[in-house]
């Protein structure tokens, strides 16, 4: 186990302030709810003595934190190549491929992209979620970052919080688009199904805006640019679906398989042989949360998705501009 150990000073700024609300600020690397946790198991003092979380402070008083980051996962590490495009001491970041489930859970018990870490890099057990602060879909392909540290788990997760963290994708949706658009529509779990999330009013959804833009349009589908303001279950997919475009392949949300009139051989075979949704996270940016350095990473198109694209392009080619 890693142990902890910070001195600090309480500022007399925070006289008249609970201990809880003053460490918060003291020790911003730390989520508050973990300090608290400490304060309560006699892991932090003031003056030498411990406290309660409630206890009003005077300013001045002397604190020390000494604790141990014990285990938060106890799933076994498995040796699951990983496409990592950057790593350093406090983050990294892969690139997902299809099929791969990042959180085990029924069903996927291992094999995930949980285990893949934690082979990786045993330490992350010391972290919630193994460090993973956001998640992709099983088949959706993609970049995501994973927190390294304690430190910069509590700043990531601030970060998506505050909205800080760019998340661009490219999908293709069934229908042909004319402009781009912004769905602003709560999302909650389905009443009939729990596998779905659907569209709710405020009350039973959260807050959700997918912003989308054209990039190219076919016969009957379009290839779009989607960037999420908030990121929510299964977001895109029930918000594209929700406006009448659903992603090509996605077995939840999809309505099954359209071929358009007079589709190629190649079109019609390649859309019934698509099984996933056809979505992919092309492009994360953020501040580093230690380094304070603006980084940017972007991730090519799968072959999949490039393949069906090309036979879309052909299919158009080949008959000029229709719809369903």
């Amino acid at each position: 186990m890693t142990i902890i150990r910070h001195e600090a000073v309480v500022p007399l700024s925070a006289a008249g302030r609970r201990f809880d609300q003053a460490l918060a600020e003291m020790f911003p690397d730390y989520s508050r709810s973990r300090l608290t946790a400490w304060v309560k198991a006699g892991a932090v003092t003031l003056d030498g003595v411990p406290a309660a979380p409630r206890h009003l402070l005077r300013g001045g008083e002397k604190v020390r934190l000494e604790a141990e980051l014990e285990t938060e996962v106890t799933s076994a590490p498995e040796a699951i190549a990983l496409d990592i495009v950057h790593e350093d001491p406090h983050l990294l970041v892969l690139n997902k491929p299809v099929g791969l489930v990042v959180h085990p859970g029924a069903g996927n018990p291992a094999g995930t992209l949980l285990n893949a870490l934690l082979h990786h890099d045993p330490k992350l057990a010391e972290l919630p979620r193994g460090g993973i602060v956001h998640r992709l879909d099983k088949d959706t392909s993609g970049l995501m970052v994973v927190a390294k540290t304690l430190p910069a788990h509590t700043a990531l997760v601030d970060m998506l919080s505050r909205h800080e963290v760019e998340r661009q994708y490219e999908a293709i949706v069934i229908g042909t688009l004319i402009a781009g658009g912004t769905v602003d529509a709560p999302i909650g779990r389905h009443i009939g199904d729990r596998l779905r999330q659907a569209v709710r009013d405020e009350e039973d959804g959260k807050h959700a805006i997918t912003h989308y833009r054209l990039r190219e349009r076919f016969r009957a589908h379009t290839l779009i640019q989607c960037n999420l303001e908030t990121g929510r279950t299964h977001q895109i997919r029930v918000h594209m679906a929700h406006v009448g475009h659903p992603l090509v392949g996605d077995p939840l949300y999809g309505g099954g398989l359209k071929l358009p009139k007079r589709a190629t051989p190649e079109l019609a075979a390649a859309l019934r042989s698509f099984r996933r949704q056809a979505l992919h996270a092309e492009r994360l940016a953020f501040v580093h949360p230690v380094s304070s350095e603006n980084l940017t990473f972007e991730s090519p198109r799968p072959a999949d998705i490039d393949a069906l694209i090309a036979t879309l392009r052909a299919d158009l080619a080949a008959n000029g501009p229709d719809e369903y």
